[in-house]
């Protein structure tokens, strides 16, 4: 089988890319080959004639609604087999389901006959079979893999206009009784809260209970392998809830308005789990002031072992939790403490954190996670002999259960991407039609997300209560606290216990943990300037906060799971995403690993990874390299994306902006308002500065061109200032 593009095909109101398909459907024998008594398949070339079919493959480019709904009817009539799956998961970024169920039914699927007894709008009774088969086929799709679109409570508008089609021209038929029984199931249902494993609010809480600093004994008392599975039961019941469109990024980037802080709350809720985790570890390490030394190290090592048992369940939210935390701020600082880790606890935690490198964005966890998504374990590799045995030991207790593991992401990997992607296309090209050829980019990033919640099914995992009501308990202390409470647990350690030389070593060791470098620039002796650990500030308190350390890649804006894809195809690189921090919110945290901790609140919607960006071949020039689409820290083709926050309240909310060459100082400041929800007229008002270095900002005058002026050789993070 052979492809070749057929180049494209424009209707009104439509326009289609064309590939010809060339088959092979035959190949017998020729004369001479015949006389002889040969077979085709047992003759040379030069004795076989061939015959092939070469058949002409539509696939909708752009298009007004109304086509694109059309085209669901005439996709497999086109040979556009995936057409319909990527319209079910990717339409709510442009149309309603009302709309689109009235354009269906009402347009597309009156099969009313009229009062003459002939069919309304179709010349034979064929026709109206055939129509009949697309349109149950398109709704059976529906109903299948996007029944919550039906979910609209108290009225169920669009589920009782279905099921009023269906009595009138599918009358009797299974489907009717499906629409039936799910309407029944839907008003049956009493609204579930979709946070219900990881809120700490007290109505949460069992009468007579409160909220309360973790007692280190209690905690020790929990098995590393129980807690592991106990959090990775949790993150499995709120993953598998996880509607695929909440993640698309012109979806989850309007979280952080007023009249959508109810939108998306299954991603909020796994944010809310992540950060619930973060602070967990934090106010177990932290929280009790009359912790010695070793103590408080012990801690850290539970915490690094059960970091490992979620590695090996192939749960990488909770992992990565644990790591974001331990490498905050305020723990990362604790030198004396981790001075009195074991050595080979702290090269299992330097593997464990090599996982979440941001090296050639977050290469090495997107591979794992498209090598792990449907394998039955995990793939455990340690350069470490002792670390190696222990991790082939609790492996091997795994697959003696006979039990296979699912795999949990990071779902800020794929709310980053797809943040990245709806910055960088754009919804709507020439005449003003929806362009799809976007959506099919996305469904790229949804279908990961939804193979990845099917081996979730793998798990066989059962609640335990009384670790789950500890987890619940747990009063999380806010960015200030913790800070706090760190500066007084290294304070009062014995600082004569290690020699000068002894102590440059270990910062030295520690530094190259977490930055991978030998160059170690320790964090500000100072309260961070973001908002508590409870919520950006400014921001709703149920959006994603994690350790500071925990995401230098990503935005405030939206984010969270995607594929992989190697270097040398970025196209595909959309898959395979980083997760940043998933805050319900609005925002998305930058990670404090000592390198650069502004905010510790982590919201996977907004953190637009630089480097997941996909591209794509611009067909323009034969033999040009393929064009790359924009992206964060790189200039390339005259544009690049820049993350812009706003000075003061929202001092840890990033936003993306897309710029090329030729935007000023007050295009960029606009969009910059715009994306943050202010007012764009104030343009005036503000200043953009690049940030250098914690001491250092490059400001811009007024009529600048951002472009050619920002410094290419450092982060390109800009803050919006109000002019004094």
């Amino acid at each position: 089988t052979t492809f070749q593009d057929g180049g494209e095909e424009v209707e009104d109101g439509a326009v289609y890319n064309v590939t010809l398909k060339k088959v092979q459907i035959q190949q017998a024998a020729n004369k001479g080959a015949r006389w002889l008594g040969g077979e085709g398949d047992q003759l040379p070339p030069e004795h076989t004639v061939r015959q092939y079919e070469t058949s002409k493959i539509r696939a909708i480019k752009a298009g007004t609604l109304e086509k694109l709904v059309e085209n669901l009817l005439t996709a497999f009539g086109d040979a556009d087999f995936s057409y319909i799956s990527i319209f079910l998961a990717t339409y709510r970024a442009f149309a309603s389901p009302r709309a689109v169920l009235e354009l269906l039914l009402d347009r597309f699927g009156n099969l009313e006959t009229s009062s003459h007894g002939e069919v309304a709008n179709l010349n034979s009774l064929e026709s109206e079979m055939v129509l009949r088969a697309e349109i149950a086929s398109v709704l059976r799709a529906w109903l299948d893999q996007c029944s919550e679109d039906f979910r609209e409570p108290p009225d169920y508008m669009c589920l009782l206009k279905l099921l009023d089609y269906l009595k009138n021209n599918m009358p009797n038929s299974d489907m009717e009784s499906r629409v039936q029984n799910l309407l029944k199931q839907f008003q049956n249902q009493e609204v579930e809260a979709v946070d219900g494993f990881c809120s700490t609010s007290s109505n949460d809480l069992v009468d007579g209970e409160e909220l309360e600093i973790s007692n280190p004994e209690e905690f020790s008392s929990f098995q590393d392998h129980v807690v592991a599975e106990q959090l990775t039961y949790m993150d499995v019941m709120l993953f598998r809830r996880v509607v695929p469109y909440h993640c698309l990024g012109s979806i989850w980037s309007q979280r952080d308005k007023k009249e959508n802080k109810n939108l998306a709350p299954t991603v909020r809720a796994t944010i809310t789990q992540f950060n619930a985790v973060t602070k967990c570890v934090i106010s177990t390490i932290l929280g009790t002031r009359e912790l010695k030394i070793q103590q408080r190290a012990k801690i850290i090592e539970k915490w690094i072992h059960i970091a490992h048992e979620c590695r090996i369940l192939k749960n990488f939210s909770s992992l990565r939790a644990i790591i974001s935390a331990l490498q905050s701020n305020s723990i990362y600082r604790l030198k004396t403490t981790w001075m009195c880790v074991s050595k080979d606890i702290l090269l299992m935690y330097e593997e464990l954190s090599e996982i979440f490198s941001d090296h050639d964005n977050y290469l090495t966890s997107r591979e794992l996670l498209m090598k792990e998504a449907t394998s039955k374990f995990a793939n455990l590799d340690s350069s470490e002999k002792e670390n190696q045995k222990k991790s082939q030991k609790r492996l091997q207790l795994q697959k003696n259960k006979g039990v296979m593991q699912g795999t949990v992401p990071y779902l800020g990997t794929f709310l980053t991407d797809l943040i990245m992607l709806d910055t960088a296309l754009q919804d709507y090209v020439e005449g003003g039609l929806i362009n799809f050829e976007k959506r099919r980019r996305e469904f790229e990033v949804i279908a990961q997300i939804k193979l990845l919640q099917s081996s979730c099914n793998s798990y066989c995992l059962t609640p335990d209560q009384k670790f789950i009501q500890w987890f619940r308990r747990q009063r999380h202390l806010t960015e200030e606290e913790s800070y706090k409470l760190s500066r007084e647990a290294e304070a009062a350690a014995d600082t004569n216990i290690l020699s000068p030389k002894s102590q440059k070593s270990m910062v030295k060791r520690i530094s190259t943990l977490f930055l991978g470098t030998d160059v170690f620039t320790p964090p500000k002796e100072q309260p961070l300037k973001s908002s508590p650990v409870g919520g950006s500030s400014g921001e709703s308190t149920d959006s994603a906060s994690v350790s500071s350390c925990e995401f230098n890649h990503s935005e405030t804006e939206d984010v969270c799971v995607t594929p992989v894809s190697s270097p040398e195809d970025p196209l595909k690189k959309i898959s395979g995403y980083p997760l940043p921090s998933c805050s319900p919110d609005s925002s998305m945290s930058t990670p404090s690993s000592g390198v650069s901790s502004k905010g510790s609140t982590f919201d996977p919607g907004s953190g637009l990874d630089s480097s997941s960006i996909p591209t794509r071949d611009s067909g323009s020039v034969p033999g040009s390299a393929p064009r790359v689409l924009p992206v964060y820290n790189r200039q390339s083709d005259g544009s690049c994306i820049i993350r812009v926050s706003m000075d003061g309240l929202h001092a840890s909310v990033y936003k993306s902006i897309l710029i090329t060459n030729q935007d000023r100082i007050p295009d960029v400041t606009q969009r910059a308002l715009l994306k943050h929800n202010l007012e764009p007229d104030a343009v005036e008002d503000y200043e953009l500065v690049q940030v250098i270095s914690e001491d250092k900002e490059l400001v811009f005058p007024r009529d600048a061109n951002v472009f050619y002026g920002m410094n290419s050789h450092v982060n390109f993070d800009f803050i919006l200032r109000k002019k004094a």
